[in-house]
């Protein structure tokens, strides 16, 4: 049936039938029209909140799209973190114990490419458990700002047995 709307209408109809769904699934207030312009240039905005990030998350992701050629102010990139860090909080998961994770808990969790996740591994299993934050820096080859954004959700408990 779309498709035959689609034909008869043309292409006014076919951009409302991509671009309406995203937008319908934000909810209302400040901060809603930048997500949509900003994030819709590149993907679906759908796709973009999925993260469900807190505010250091949503900052350090907004960055992240800076670097990537997306077009905003201060002041805009300002609203888009409150509004994201609203709507779109991380969700309520159980820290995650770094001496214990494995490698895709660390990639999802801590937003890590597979060869950061790994590094993190053989570091670990190289040179003993992370007793700290600064420990876990260290590693080379990781993104820092990924883990320091996200490091209200780790925890460092050494085990006698680690």
């Amino acid at each position: 049936m779309k498709a035959i709307l689609v034909a008869r209408a043309g292409p006014i109809l076919l951009a409302l039938l991509v671009v309406l769904p995203a937008q319908a699934n934000l909810p209302a207030g400040p901060g809603r029209a930048e997500t949509e312009r900003l994030c819709q240039g590149c993907h679906d905005v759908s796709q973009s909140v999925s993260l469900r990030q807190d505010r250091n998350g949503w900052s350090a992701t907004l960055i992240k799209m800076v670097g990537f050629g997306v077009k905003a102010t201060d002041e805009e990139l300002g609203v888009l973190v409150e509004y994201l860090a609203e709507h779109y909080p991380a969700g309520e998961l159980p820290p995650l114990d770094v001496n214990k994770a494995r490698a895709i808990q660390l990639e999802s969790r801590l937003s890590l490419r597979r060869s950061e996740a790994a590094a993190i591994l053989r570091h670990r299993d190289e040179h003993g458990p992370f007793k700290s934050l600064q420990d876990l820096l260290a590693v080379p080859g990781i993104d820092t700002d990924k883990i320091e954004s996200k490091q209200d959700r780790l925890v460092f408990r050494i085990s006698s047995g680690s």
